[in-house]
Order: structure tokens, then sequence, then C-alpha cells
């Protein structure tokens, strides 16, 4: 969930190259928060806190879209909910792309995380608000283009508190993650305790006021960060704004006719973003490839990212079930009794962020103590990709039973494997993105990866789909054991895949 790439500690990718010896500003002599940079706090709060909405709101969103009216839901079919669950995700992470492109080319990376936080408030009012079909429509279009804004710009804002040297830079980093974990973790504990209490809509009201903490806190900070943190780095030409908004008005309205002519429905909206992020991922391929400006070299890594990111789209859409497939299944056949106090079901969304503050550690020491002697880049991806197929794998011994019928410990150990998945593949994704890139691409790179992420994400909520209507064991069995034979195809081919990379591992 720390996914949640958006998982951490690979959610939010590498630090950014830290600022020069000057600014204004400069933060390399502060030491006020806890060792670092006094600024850290803020940029510390704002992403707990959208975190703690996000997920908090996350965890409870399947369940408010398919419980009965009678329950606070909406009454949809599962199928249809669980598709509209995989959309949003998928959207979250192709709005990464579009916020990188507005910090890179309008506002700056600083600008940017403060509207997207802005915005993601919005979205939360909206479904605590607003009624019915209307709150969820505007408030997952508010949160998913807002989270995807700050996902792509907080990262950036961080690095511009460091020099590029800075000994405190990777302690920063680590502080910065504990925060995206401690969100992940606090926020579908308290939105659940405030829908099994008091109501959906209060759930939805307790994630958006969680957003406003964080929004309040950064507005007082925001003015003591380095000037770094506002910079565009490569500002559009203002004789290409007219074309600019142009593009954005007209793609509003090819999306308004699409919905207003039946073309678009809930039923069919995340083939839809399934297909958008294919088209995306596949005309990013072919013009990194069929660029004159990069050399055999370049070229034979991006060929040699391929494989790495067939591999990652697969990790993703077994992962990214968490938030449909696993939350149906925790509702319905998941024992959580305890002492007699029936667990709220968003609670089991808090699971993996506390294995990932445990692990991630622990992962960190077991790489720096191998050192050149770890597994390659292509292994961890097949072990990833492999170990979440065997996570699902262990659905079977419990797969069709009745109410209650899997014990709360059987589904730790499950996420515990899920975890340690995550922690293979999803650190090293970014990384890897970053040093296959040409110099050119480097940044389309990036939003390589967080394509797969988006299609990998859009895929388990398409898969969710077939949950509902076949037999639970030729479910959990099919798909673990393709992506086990998966990770082993390419571990196979790890060799072939080095060579491609020419010297990266």
């Amino acid at each position: 969930m720390g996914s949640v790439t958006e998982p951490a500690p690979g959610e939010y990718g590498p630090p950014e190259p830290g600022v020069g010896d000057g600014g204004e500003r400069d933060t390399r002599g502060d030491h006020g928060f806890f060792g670092q940079p006094r600024p850290l706090v803020h940029i510390f709060g704002v992403e707990m806190w959208e975190r703690f909405s996000f997920y908090g709101m996350q965890g409870i969103l399947l369940l408010y879209l398919y419980y009965s009216t009678a329950d606070g839901g909406l009454g949809m079919d599962q199928t249809a909910a669980a598709g509209i669950v995989g959309a949003y995700g998928g959207t979250v992470y192709l709005s990464t792309i579009l916020g990188a492109w507005i910090a890179d080319r309008l506002l700056g990376s600083e600008r940017v995380l403060f509207y997207s936080a802005s915005v993601i408030m919005a979205g939360h009012l909206a479904l605590a608000f607003l009624p019915g079909f209307w709150g969820v429509g505007v408030g997952l279009v508010l949160v998913a283009f807002g989270s995807g804004g700050l996902k792509a710009n907080a990262t950036s804002v961080v690095g511009t508190l460091y020099s590029e040297h800075d000994p405190r830079r990777d302690a920063g980093f680590s502080i910065f993650y504990l925060g995206i974990n401690l969100g992940a973790f606090l926020g579908p504990i308290l939105t659940g305790l405030a829908q099994t209490t008091l109501g959906f809509h209060w759930g939805f009201g307790l994630a958006a006021l969680g957003m406003a903490f964080g929004l309040i806190q950064y507005s007082f900070g925001r003015k003591k960060l380095p000037p770094e943190a506002s910079v565009v780095p490569n500002p559009l030409p203002r004789d290409r704004i007219g074309l600019v908004i142009g593009v954005a008005v007209a793609a509003v309205i090819v999306i308004a006719v699409l919905v207003l002519t039946g073309l678009v429905t809930a039923t069919n909206l995340v083939t839809w973003v399934i297909g958008g992020t294919v088209v995306a991922a596949v005309a990013y391929f072919i013009v990194i490839l069929a660029s004159r400006h990069i050399s055999t070299t370049e070229r034979s890594r991006v060929y040699a990212f391929i494989p790495l990111f067939i591999a990652s789209v697969a990790f993703w859409s077994l992962y990214q079930q968490q938030f449909t497939v696993l939350t149906i299944y925790s509702d319905e056949q998941l024992n959580r009794d305890l002492f007699g106090w029936t667990m709220p079901v968003s609670w089991v969304q808090s699971i993996n962020p506390i294995f990932i503050i445990i692990l991630s550690g622990v992962f960190a020491a077991i790489w720096t103590k191998l050192g050149d002697r770890q597994p390659s880049t292509p292994i961890k991806f097949a072990l990833g990709t492999a170990i979440m197929g065997l996570a699902f794998l262990l659905f079977l011994p419990f797969a069709g039973g009745g109410e209650a019928s899997t014990p709360l410990l059987w589904m730790v150990l499950i996420l515990f494997v899920f975890t340690v998945a995550e922690l293979l593949l999803s650190p090293v994704g970014l990384s890897v993105a970053t040093k296959l890139a040409p110099q050119r691409f480097h940044t389309q790179m990036v939003a390589l990866f967080f394509l797969s992420v988006a299609l990998g994400t859009a895929i388990a909520g398409l898969l969710a789909e077939f949950y509902t209507v076949v037999n639970q064991a030729t479910y959990f069995g099919v798909l673990g054991g393709i992506a086990i034979v998966l990770g082993g195809a390419l571990a196979l081919g790890s060799r072939g895949v080095l060579k491609l990379m020419a010297g990266v591992r």
C-alpha cells in the first residue's frame, strides 16, 4: 500500500536531484526537524494526511458502491462497483503524468502540490456531502486528478531541501516515507470506525477533515521552502499556451460526449481506462525507440525495459486487488471477530503499511549487506511477480468457504507475502526506469513505469469483475499460476535482459 508506488518506499520513486549551492532559503544548514531541514515537517504533514484521506476513503469506497441502500450504500452490482474502483485507481496513476507535465512546463512542483491538495480535499467533500452517484462521480474525478498531481511532485519538493551530496538526504526521505505509511495505516482504521458507527458519509467527511489538516499545515509552511521548489524547469513558450488550452478543452468535450451518448458507462469505464493506458504506453515506447537522438546502447536499454514493464503490469494487476477482491473477500469470508467485536472491513487495508514500515528497513539492510552480490533487477522483478502469484495461491485452502471461514491470521500471512513481493519490485521499478532511460527521455521513462502501475491497477478492477462470477479456486489458482509462470519466464530470460541493459544491473 505504501503503493501503493504511490507504493512506499517505491511509491514516489527515487529522490530528485538536489538544489545547488545558492538559494535565498538554503536549507543545508537547517537541522530543526529530527536533524533535517525544518520545511520537511510541512511536506511530511501534507503527505501523511493526503495518504490518510486517500487510503481512508478507498478503504470504504467499494463497500459504499455495492452495499444496499438500507445499509447506507448505493446498491450497485459488485462487478460494476469493482470496475469503477479499478478505473479510478488507474486514473490516479495516469494523472501523475499530467501532474508532472504541469509542474515542468507551467507552474513548478510546489504550486502543483498545493493546488493538488486543495483539489483532493474538494473531492472528499463531494463524496461526503453530494448525494448518490453525483457525489461519487465528482468526488472520484477530483481525488484522482488531485492525487496524481500531488504524487508526481511531493518527492521533487522534498529533493529541493538538500544539496546533491547532503548526507542527510536518504534519512530525510526515510522520514518522508514514514509519513506515507503512517497515513496509510491510520486512514482505513479511523474512516472504517466512522463508517461502521456513523455511516459512509461520515467516513468520507473524516477523510476530507484529514486532508484539510494537511493543507492548513502546508499553507503555513510553504513559504519556508527553498525557491528551487517553485522553479518551472522547462517553461512552455507563450505562443503554445493557447494550443494547450485548446487541447485540454477538446479533451473535456470529447469525454463529455462519450459519457452523454452512453459510449462510456459505469460498467465499461475500466475498459476505456485500460485501452487509453495501453495506447499511451505503446506511443511512449514508439516515440523513444524511434528517436534519432538516442544511441544504440540507450535503445538497447529501452528494449530491456519492455519485459520489466510487462512483469510490472502483471504484479500490479494482482497487488492492487487489495482494494477490490480483497475488500469483497474480507467483507464476506474473513473472520473479523476480535474478542466478540467485529472489526471493520477497511482495517484489513491497514495491515500492509505495518509490514512496509517493518520490512523496508530490513530489505534495505539486506541489499546493503549483499552489495554487488545482490540479485540483478530482472531477478528481483521475477521474484516479486512470482511471490505475488504465490500470495494468490494462499487463498486456495479457504476458497469457496462460507461466511467468516478464513482466519484473520491467515489473511495477515497473505498480506505479509504481498508486502515481500512489493518490496522486491516496487522500490526497484522507478530506480531502474531512471537507470535505463536515454538522456533525452529521462522523465518519459519514469512515466512509463507509472503507466505500468496505472495499467495494472485498471486491470485489477477488470479482473475483479470475474471474481464475482467464477469459482474462487479457479480465480485465485489461475491468476496465481499465471504470475508464477511469468516470473519464472523472466528469471529464465534474465541473462538476455541483462545483456540488453548494457551494463546496468
